[in-house]
């Protein structure tokens, strides 16, 4: 009996949730994917300095 009830519970919880519609989900994906972008441009940029300066104490390279 208490498997029935336990699945009849999970039905009444799933009507409750709100579900994002198509656009908010297409929305907050691009958002994502600009986010994604804009850090990993952000770390390229911090990893090329980090390297130039510990090149420049170093004194290797060029």
């Amino acid at each position: 009996m208490k498997p029935i009830r336990y699945l009849q519970e999970i039905k009444s919880e799933i009507t409750k949730v709100t579900w994002p519609t198509r656009r908010e989900t297409t929305v907050t994906s691009l958002m994502v994917l600009i986010f994604v972008f804009v850090a990993a441009i952000f770390f390229l940029i911090s990893d090329r300095i980090l390297s130039w300066i510990v090149a420049l104490i170093l004194g290797i390279g060029g």
